[in-house]
Parts: structure tokens; sequence; C-alpha cells
């Protein structure tokens, strides 16, 4: 067991110190990897509660509103809002949106969109390259549900 932990540490080295004299001159030098190296990946939305009360005519269920920034071409991970009815509108920007088995629809500044309890959310993302976008979201849920939960 000995011979093969050691074996196996060797190996680890060996890899790391060939990736190392593989890498390009300037990430060696550095330790950083190029923002070009990294440039495919999209950065995610901000999702910030801006109102919370439960709904006093109707027990257990809450009123919630928040704001979600988007930086450009941000986008946000498929998602549900468990039993909560959802309406998003849209303040700043452009978005494409789905829910699953509906097809993708694009809403600009102004309209928005709803999402009925149980919907499963797959795509949301900023359409603009260079300039942000923000949506206003108001949820009626179960008092003490999560708002948002991510699905693979």
């Amino acid at each position: 067991m000995v011979k093969v932990r050691f074996s196996w540490g060797f190996l680890a080295v060996g890899l790391a110190a060939t990736a190392l004299s593989c890498a390009p001159a300037a990430q060696r030098a550095s330790g950083k990897v190029p923002v070009a190296a990294t440039a495919s990946e999209r950065p995610y939305e901000t999702f910030k509660i801006t109102y919370e009360q439960e709904l006093p005519n109707i027990k257990g269920k809450s009123f919630t509103s928040a704001t979600v920034d988007f930086p450009p071409n941000g986008h946000a991970v498929p998602h549900r809002h468990g039993d909560a009815f959802v309406y998003a509108y849209v303040l700043e920007g452009t978005f494409r949106s789905q829910l699953e088995g509906q097809p993708v629809e694009t809403y600009k500044e102004g309209e928005y969109w709803v999402e009925p309890p149980g919907a499963y959310h797959v795509l949301t993302e900023n359409t603009s390259e260079t300039e942000p976008g923000k949506l206003l979201v108001v949820f009626v849920s179960n008092t003490g549900d999560e708002l948002k939960v991510p699905q693979p």
C-alpha cells in the first residue's frame, strides 16, 4: 500500500511539472490564466430580496419582491421556484427566457412573463454582450420556502 501511495505521489508531481512546462510563458511567469482562456465562462446573476411580507389574509403565504442584476452576457442556472407563483418584469435590457416545454421567448424593457407554481425555468439570460440587464421579480410563495432552487 505504501508503494502505491508513493507511486501516485510521483505521478501527480510529474503531471503538474509537465503541465507547467507546457503552459504559455505568460502563464508560467504570473501563475494566472490569461483572460482569453477564461472568456468562455459566462457570469451569473445577482439576486437581492427588496421586500418580504407574510400575507395577512392568506395564512401560510408570503409576498416577496427581488431585483435580479445580470451582467453583460449573464445568465442564471436552470432552476425552480418551488410552489411560488412568479412575475418577472424587465427593468433594463433584453432577456431570453424559457420554461420547460415552452418555446424560447425574448422580453425587452417594460415587458414581463409569469411562471406557474412548480415551473422548471431552463433558460434565463441577458442577451447583450455589452450592457447589463435587470429584472424585478415578485413571488407569492409558501412562507419559509426557498425562492430559487437550482436544478441540474
